[in-house]
């Protein structure tokens, strides 16, 4: 009987961002971020194939560079940063598709509302750096419609147009440690 060894990779938040993107007025689109999150992989060996992920982002932390829209998206029309403080992600499988891909299908939480999604990954690869520690870099992308997690502050323009998206793209470029 063979024991395959977990290896539990922690995120390197001063090497990751965390971003979003929503269609403003129909015409252009808004990016977003959050500055503080968390995450961690517990895969098998060096391979991720069926690892288990991990991932929470603080609501508080939200940023679009416009300081009234922070606060309105913290607000009960949005996250309700009050009472939902976090976002949280839990992979229920994580899939090798291709060489260096995956899908990860995993739970959304925002606000009380959970949702399974499903992510790309790609592996961008794994090497050691200058400290000695073994860095695993990863691009992870997909999207959400924001109204199933009850995001669904909307207005209308004199002309008709939408002022905010329903559709959220997501995208990481997160670097992870192994532990």
């Amino acid at each position: 009987m063979t024991t395959t060894t977990k290896t539990l990779w922690k995120i390197d938040p001063t090497h990751s961002e965390v971003q979003f993107k929503v269609k403003h007025l129909v015409i252009s689109t808004v990016t977003g971020n959050f500055s503080s999150f968390e995450g961690q992989i517990e895969a098998e060996g060096d391979h991720f194939e069926n690892a288990k992920a991990a991932f929470t982002a603080d609501i508080d932390s939200i940023s679009t560079n416009n300081e009234d829209r922070d606060q309105h998206l913290k607000s009960d029309d949005f996250f309700n940063a009050e009472v939902f403080p976090q976002l949280r992600f839990e992979s229920t499988n994580f899939e090798k598709v291709g060489d260096g891909e995956y899908k990860v299908t995993g739970d959304l939480t925002i606000r009380d509302i959970t949702k399974e999604i499903e992510l790309d990954v790609i592996h961008g690869g794994t090497v050691g750096d200058p400290y000695g520690q073994t860095k695993a870099g990863f691009e992870v992308t997909g999207s959400i419609n924001r109204k199933e997690f009850n995001l669904t502050w909307n207005a209308v323009t004199e002309a008709g147009n939408v002022v905010v998206g329903d559709e959220i793209k997501l995208q990481l470029n997160v670097q992870f440690i192994e532990q």
